[in-house]
């Protein structure tokens, strides 16, 4: 069994073959003894601005019969010999009166279509956008001319909105189903680096073809797309979902698998006509922060900005609630990223940040974003939603088009308007506005107080004229949940319904939603045979 090391550390200069030699050093053994050694953690230690790499990995020996011994005599760890992780499920016998129909081919949507495809249920995956190549014609086309096709966006089509964001994986190393997609990530493209570093992320131009390949493989496993087709209603048969509705057709299903994301507000409100059991849930609200990437690199790096073993720096900030006033945190940081727009509907106004695989670009950007709850939009079901309409329709009145709504830092801070940065990565403009027009108070003085207190003290400059607010930044996690059993996973109101993922209030990022769809497909397949 491989013995598990952890904590060692390489300097910039020292390549990644030097861990060799450091593991022997540690075990008290020569290099020759060493038969293999597989990196399992890779992280950067930037404290102090003196960056270092810091390694997990699990070393193999040329005489296994002596691994033991030299992990018990260093205080070492043995481990599992490293394998692809398994999903052992029992089937079901309940009968299945038809296919599995999934609506939305976002993370939640894929996982649960190729898990329930391997196990041959033939399920049905229904999108209202289009594949990537097509909806990244038609995004191309909006980024250049300002013409939003409303079905075929940044929010709508294969891959779901995380298609066109940084493409963040965060994950639990403990988690099986969480490595279950990663390693599923990896087959279909990802870059096999995902597997160990601490952060890992894939970048937009990669996850492109990563989610046309996981469509594909479902594909192959018997499950079925269909593309340009908007699920209008839920087929109801004494309060039991049976099918959904696209425009005039009618499509059977043995079970329904809502994984509409968090931007399908008319569905959402198609659901609550329908009485299908919804609640409001708190969610964050804010915008988005973009500064110069040379200056995160130096506040992280120090005088080893630049080094050529160096990605571009991130950061994680918080500030916690003061003085009457909400906490806020960054989300969503895009090191070398762009700024783009988010919505799906003319007259709305929404932000999110973007990053390419190699991070080169020019900013970096991050949401800073405030908790808001029912003391704010009330305690309808749908409050929240309306909550962040408003506040969209409000920026996009200021400005006028889909230019992004912006201030300079330290314009924000003294709430004045002052003038447009000379440089933005937003591709559709910019106005000029006063936030504390757009954002509710307690959002905006909250932002106010967390970049004077505490951001800028953390990283110098953050909230002066080299920094650009720009939103506003409303998407950041679905206001609505829809209601589900624990055990089986289906709505408690409408039987044969399974809410699943980030848009049905149970995840948040690729992974998790990944994941809420790989449970709910297992469920499936351990109570009923595939039909």
């Amino acid at each position: 069994m491989p013995i598990r090391l952890t904590n060692i550390r390489l300097g910039l200069d020292a390549d990644e073959s030097a861990l060799n030699g450091r593991a022997a050093d540690r075990l008290g053994l020569s290099a020759n003894a060493i038969a293999a050694l597989r990196i399992v953690r890779r992280a950067i230690d930037s404290r102090h601005r003196r960056p270092t790499f810091v390694y997990s990995v699990d070393v193999a020996l040329s005489n296994p019969d002596d691994e033991a011994g030299v992990a018990e005599r260093t205080a070492a760890t043995l481990v599992a010999d490293p394998e692809q992780p398994r999903l052992e499920l029992a089937a079901g016998a309940e009968p299945l009166r038809g296919r599995p129909v999934i609506i939305g081919s976002g993370p939640a949507g894929l996982f649960a279509g190729r898990l329930l495809a391997e196990h041959g249920f033939r399920p049905l995956i229904i999108e209202r956008g289009r594949p990537v190549a097509l909806r990244a014609r038609d995004i191309d086309a909006f980024l250049l001319s300002g013409r939003l096709d409303p079905e075929s966006n940044i929010l709508f089509g294969l891959g779901g909105a995380g298609t066109w964001s940084d493409g963040k994986l965060a994950w639990t190393p403990s988690d099986p189903l969480a490595a279950w997609v990663l390693h599923e990530l990896v087959r279909c493209g990802a870059p096999p680096r995902i597997l160990a570093d601490a952060r890992p992320h894939i970048g937009t131009d990669l996850l492109r073809g990563v989610v046309t390949h996981l469509a594909e493989r479902i594909q192959e496993l018997g499950g079925e797309f269909r593309f340009g087709c908007r699920a209008e209603a839920l087929v109801l048969s004494d309060g039991r979902a049976t099918g959904v509705r696209c425009g005039a057709e009618r499509i059977e299903a043995g079970a329904v698998l809502l994984a509409v994301g968090h931007s399908s507000r008319d569905t959402l409100r198609t659901l609550a006509d329908q009485g299908v059991a919804l609640e409001g849930r708190p969610f964050q609200i804010g915008v988005r922060i973009e500064h110069p990437q040379q200056m995160v690199d130096g506040s992280q790096y120090g005088r080893f900005s630049g080094h050529p073993r160096l990605p571009a720096a991130d950061y994680t900030l918080r500030h916690r609630a003061h003085g009457g006033w909400r906490s806020v945190h960054s989300f969503c940081m895009c090191p070398g990223g762009i700024v783009l727009p988010a919505m799906n509907r003319e007259g709305e106004l929404c932000t999110n940040g973007m990053s390419r695989s190699a991070r080169d670009g020019e900013f970096a950007n991050a949401a800073l974003v405030v908790p808001v709850g029912p003391k704010d939009f009330g305690s309808d079901a749908l409050g929240g939603l309306q909550f962040q309409e408003r506040i969209e329709q409000a920026a996009f009145k200021t400005t006028g088009s889909f230019a992004a709504a912006v201030q300079r830092a330290d314009d924000f801070v003294s709430d004045r308007l002052g003038s447009p940065p000379e440089r933005c990565s937003y591709p559709l403009g910019v106005a000029p506005v006063q936030f504390s027009h757009i954002l509710p108070k307690a959002v905006y003085g909250s932002i106010i107080r967390a970049l004077k207190m505490t951001f800028d003290r953390t990283i110098r400059g953050f909230a002066s004229d080299r920094g650009t607010i720009i939103g506003p930044e409303t998407r950041v996690s679905a206001p609505v949940r829809m209601v589900r059993g624990v055990r089986r996973r289906e709505s408690i109101s409408t039987p044969g319904l399974y809410p699943v993922g980030e848009g049905s209030g149970y995840a948040g990022g690729i992974i998790s939603s990944a994941v809420d769809g790989l449970l709910t497909a297992r469920t499936i397949i351990e109570r009923f045979a595939a039909p």
